[in-house]
């Protein structure tokens, strides 16, 4: 039987600067993410848009969360196979195309995680799990465009014995 899990998050927007929408021009694209005992995320429109280059917008939360969800997967299948990881980074990337009647969509996104393992660990299996965890990710399932990883796997350098200074 199917589980169901439900994720609230309240919106708040703070750009009306006066006048509210009474011109495209007029308001700011201005807003909080915010939920029950978690830290609130500002957020914005992209700057093409008249956005706040300061604060994360749509666009980049779903980058992130596309980015975050693949990571979690991973470090789960790497425990539970028993590869040991000591350090993982992601420049995940996404493409948004823009269409002439302002319409657009994320036509693309492209995870380049960096992970290193512990020496000894199998890199081949390492390796395998990012395309395993790619088939499990919640979010990277609930897209309509190619989610595609760029996986390296570094092994960790074992610490060498200290010799005694004389």
């Amino acid at each position: 039987m199917a589980r169901e899990h439900r994720y609230r998050v309240r919106l708040d927007w703070t750009g009306n600067e006066g006048s509210g929408t009474a011109s495209y021009r007029t308001y700011s694209r201005s807003h909080i993410l915010s939920g029950e005992g978690k830290p609130d995320i500002e957020g914005s429109s992209d700057p093409h848009f008249r956005g706040d280059p300061s604060r994360w917008n749509p666009e980049e939360l779903l980058v992130g969360a596309l980015s975050s969800c693949h990571q979690l997967a991973y470090l789960h299948m790497c425990a539970t196979a028993g590869i040991v990881v000591t350090a993982y980074e992601d420049d995940a990337e996404g493409v948004m195309v823009e269409e002439p009647g302002g319409a657009g969509q994320l036509s693309s996104v492209v995870l380049r995680p960096r992970v290193t393992v512990a020496a000894g660990a199998d890199v081949e299996k390492a390796n395998t799990l990012h395309h395993e965890a790619h088939a499990v990710c919640f979010i990277a399932r609930s897209v309509n465009f190619p989610v595609t990883n760029e996986p390296v796997i570094q092994v960790e350098i074992a610490d060498q014995e200290k010799q005694p200074s004389s």
